[in-house]
């Protein structure tokens, strides 16, 4: 029998794979060391939700690489098939693509676990963020028939940062939390000497609880 492979997990480190894109031959993650990046598959070209998809991420590309993030797209379309859908985009609707795509053999789809079978031979639409050091934060897998929500993708690598810079954890709906607004939860506390300090920093107005174990302040 075939031994079937494994995608990646959270918390592993990215896989390193040689990848033909819009933009050239790229290795990854090695091309984005020292920058978050998202990578984004997508099941075709010239398909009316990956269009949409594309133009999303486009008007947010500024905002990603404010975060010091890059974007990089793949489907198994040819390299000048991405090449003209990127032409007939800018001819069209006005806008220029300027993260690259990858043109995928299928050996980065196999990598990733991109094919599911369920939902046809083309690849899903799956989101990997991964930071700085090649490691993968989060993954997102959608349909093909449901388009992504691009800013939700770019609140997750914002909030990724916040927690990483400040050892903090974000409440739903970050930073327009129903309960505690754009405050940031402090990791519950371990032991009993900790809650004893979480209640004394709390009724000095350091910070906020609701009780010992959810605890959250300003940054």
């Amino acid at each position: 029998m075939e031994e079937k492979k494994g995608f990646p997990l959270l918390g592993d480190r990215f896989p390193e794979l040689e990848v033909q894109t819009t933009h050239g031959k790229m290795k990854l993650p090695e091309a984005f060391k020292g920058k978050w990046f998202v990578l984004f598959s997508h099941p075709a070209d010239f398909t009316p939700v990956c269009t949409t998809e594309f133009v999303a991420f486009q008007k947010r590309y500024d905002k990603f690489r404010k975060l010091n993030c890059e974007l990089i797209g793949l489907s198994v379309d040819q390299v000048f098939s991405h090449i003209k859908w990127e032409e007939w985009i800018k001819d069209k609707l006005g806008v220029e693509i300027e993260f690259p795509i990858i043109a995928d053999t299928g050996a980065v789809a196999d990598a990733l676990g991109l094919i599911h079978p369920g939902k046809g031979t083309n690849t899903v639409r799956a989101v990997f963020v991964v930071d700085p050091e090649g490691v993968i934060r989060l993954i997102l897998y959608y349909p093909q028939e449901l388009g992504r929500n691009i800013d939700e993708i770019l609140r997750a690598v914002k909030g990724l940062q916040v927690s990483d810079k400040n050892g903090v954890a974000l409440p739903a709906n970050w930073p327009e939390n129903e309960l505690i607004g754009d405050k940031v939860i402090i990791p519950p506390a371990t032991d009993v000497e900790t809650v004893k300090r979480r209640l004394e920093s709390a009724s000095k107005g350091e910070i906020e609880c609701f009780d010992w174990w959810l605890c959250f302040k300003k940054l």
